[in-house]
Order: structure tokens, then sequence, then C-alpha cells
């Protein structure tokens, strides 16, 4: 039987042509619906590549404006909005988030800085109760829920991915030293996607077109009971565990624990700076393309951009992370390279995968903005198959870097 058409678009310049290889193999794999990968290299675009279907029902095609949910890569890109206000003197990262936010000091929160916020270490991945999306749509009323949480460990001992909690956060942070008051979706927008030709949103606003969101694929819960073997032992035992911090932090928010709602309109349009960003891979690559050549037009500081590559202080009760069971590492919003998983030409690389396999990065030692975005989910914790094959051809077979992991 013959295989059915690869729908591929897009283009490589002279010398990537195996990135375009490995891009063509993953659609004919059929592991793919539809993809966008897109890699800017000293501020120019190298790769910009899309192709499949932008919804697998209809067979609507995945075009050069297709955008998708990127989930938790969303977070790298908020946290570049921090970054902004940092260098502009709005924040900084070693202040107390207290000193910004008065309410925050609250359940022995006092004494977080903002970098331990940004570390995943002020122990506040998980909210209880959960919000509504109502909650997430007022955003003082949203404010005065994150500031009553109590720690579940007290701040800066241990870390743990604060997998949906950590934009709410930031978020907060933006809307408290802002002069204009406005939200990170808005900041965002405003200050960094306008003036940088950003096609990416963090709310989706009712201006973008839906015809050109596509479709997510997610697993059924079949699927993930096949695939218990992708994730660490103890994060499994965690997930079946209602009582578990690892299973409160993934149903923050009453009635989307189900990665299929993000399918729906209600829950594209609000802000969720940590997990619902919608765009397209060559934006969030061409972002991370100038992060990684110092920031100049995102309008960085040298000092921020020093920041951005330094390797991360680890908590004082060692590096495993309290709601992934394994060793991570995170610094500033962003995570950073581990022997679990290598990412970039040297651990000066920083940047967010997101859950079903995206993954955007900066890797300022070659100049490499880098973005993977999907719509059929994968179920890797990190390093899907799909968007590994990529970089592995990207880093090893065109750049001369180190192995991928």
């Amino acid at each position: 039987m013959s295989r059915p058409t690869v729908l591929l678009g897009g283009g490589v310049d002279e010398g990537y042509g195996r990135v375009a290889d490995a891009f063509r193999a993953n659609l004919s794999s059929g592991q793919e619906v539809g993809a966008a990968f897109s890699v800017y290299r000293d501020g120019r675009k190298v790769v910009d590549l899309w192709g499949g279907y932008r919804d697998g029902v209809t067979g609507a095609p995945w075009t050069q404006d297709t955008v998708v949910n990127m989930f938790s890569s969303t977070k790298g890109v908020a946290s570049l909005a921090v970054a902004l206000a940092v260098s502009r003197g709005l924040l900084d990262y070693e202040a107390k988030v207290a000193d910004y936010w008065p309410e925050f000091a609250q359940a022995g929160k006092a004494e977080v800085s903002v970098r331990q916020l940004l570390a995943h270490q002020a122990g506040l991945a998980a909210i209880h109760p959960a919000l509504t999306l109502r909650d997430l749509a007022d955003l003082p009323r949203l404010a005065d829920k994150l500031a009553a949480q109590k720690p579940n460990w007290p701040p800066g001992e241990r870390h743990g991915y604060h997998g949906i909690t950590l934009g709410w956060y930031e978020g907060e942070l933006i809307r408290r030293v802002d002069p204009a008051g406005r939200s990170l979706g808005r900041f965002f927008a405003e200050e960094i996607a306008a003036p940088m030709g950003l096609d990416f949103y963090i709310g989706l606003p009712d201006s973008v077109d839906r015809d050109r969101v596509a479709l997510l694929d997610t697993w059924p819960f079949t699927r993930l009971l096949l695939n218990l073997d992708k994730f660490p032992p103890k994060m499994v035992a965690a997930l079946f565990n209602p009582r578990s911090l690892s299973f409160r932090a993934l149903r923050s928010v009453k009635g989307v624990s189900n990665l299929s709602k993000f399918n729906n309109d209600e829950v594209r349009k609000v802000e969720m700076p940590a997990a619902n960003g919608t765009g397209t891979a060559r934006s969030v690559a061409q972002l991370y393309g100038d992060a990684a050549t110092g920031g100049a037009q995102l309008g960085l500081t040298p000092e921020v951009f020093g920041e951005l590559k330094r390797a991360p202080t680890p908590p004082t009760g060692g590096v495993r992370d309290m709601v992934l069971h394994t060793d991570s590492a995170f610094a500033l919003g962003f995570l950073k390279s581990t022997p679990f998983s290598v990412f970039g030409s040297s651990d000066d690389a920083f940047g967010t995968p997101g859950a079903g396999g995206s993954f955007g990065f900066a890797d300022p030692d070659t100049g490499v903005g880098y973005s993977y975005v999907m719509n059929k989910l994968g179920v890797h914790l990190i390093s899907d198959p799909r968007e590994l094959a990529l970089r592995q051809t990207l880093f090893r077979d065109v750049l001369g870097a180190r192995p991928q992991s």
C-alpha cells in the first residue's frame, strides 16, 4: 500500500538540508498530524518548515500561518517578558516578591525572592482550592488567591516544577510593576510581539481567525497507561494519588485537567502564561534567536543576558524535583540542561519544553533560536523522539555541537 502524500511547506538555507530531511521523515512516519519547525541563527531565519494537517479530522492542511497551543513552551516566552521588565529596571531578580506585591508575604512567603520564585523553589506548584476560568479572567481576584497560598516546602530548600502556577505569579509581578498596570499577555503583546512582528499570543484574542488554530490531537487515557515507562516511576505513582503534590499541581484549574480542553475557546482566551501560549514556531524561534545573540531587539541589557546564561543556583536540599521526581534545573523561569536532558551546544542554553513534545530555546554559543511545535501530543516527559530527531540533526550533524538527549 502506498503512503499518503506528505504535505510539506517552507524551506531551509544551504547547509541545512539534513534538517529538512529529518522533518520530512517525521511527517512520513505517521507519528505527526501536523507540525512546524523553525531555526534562526545570528538573527537570520535559516529553517522554516511546516507540514501535515492543522486538523486531522477534516484534513485541513497546516499552512505557513497556522498557530498552535504550545503548553509549557509558553513559560520561556513569558519569562523573556519578565527579563525585559528587569532590563528596564521595573523588577530586580534579587528583590523580594513582597517588595512589589505586599500581600504575597502571607503564609510564610515574606522572604521569597524573585529569583527563587522563577527557579521553582517557592513551593507554590499547586493551588488550593483549584482555580476557575472566572478566577483567571479577574486578575485582582486571582492575585488574592495566589497570595494566600501556603508553600508546600520552606522556600529555597527544595524545588518542584511549577508547571501551571508559575505564569500567574509572573503575571501578577508584571501587573504590579508595569506603569500601565497591564497583564503579562498585554505587556508581551504590546512591548515585544508588536515591535518584533511576532505571531504569538498569551491569551488568544478574538482578532485571531480560529481557522488558523491547529486542533490538538490528544491521547486517550489508555494510551497514557501504555506509556507510563516514559515517566519517572515515582512520578507515575504520584499521578495516581489525588493527595500527592504532582497530582494537585496538574489540576490547578477546575475542569481543565484533560489536555483536550485546550481546544475549547474559553480556555484559549484566558491568560495562562505558563500553559496556553498560541503561536507559530517561526515566532518563537525568532524571539529566542534574538535572545541568543544578546536580545537587542527584545531590549535586554548585557547584564540580564549574562544572567540568562548563568548556571542555576540549586536549592539547599538538592536537585531532585518534588513534582517530576527526577533531577531538574531551573533558572529565571527557564529549564537548563541536566544529565537527564541535554540541549543546546553548552550549558548556557535556556528555554522550555511543552507537554506533548514542543520545545523552544536559545543557544547563545551558536546564536541559535530553536522552536518545534506540533498538534499530535506525544507522551514523553521531555525530548519527544520527533523533536529530538530534529535537534540531534541540527546540533550534531549541521552545527557539530554536543549530542542532545
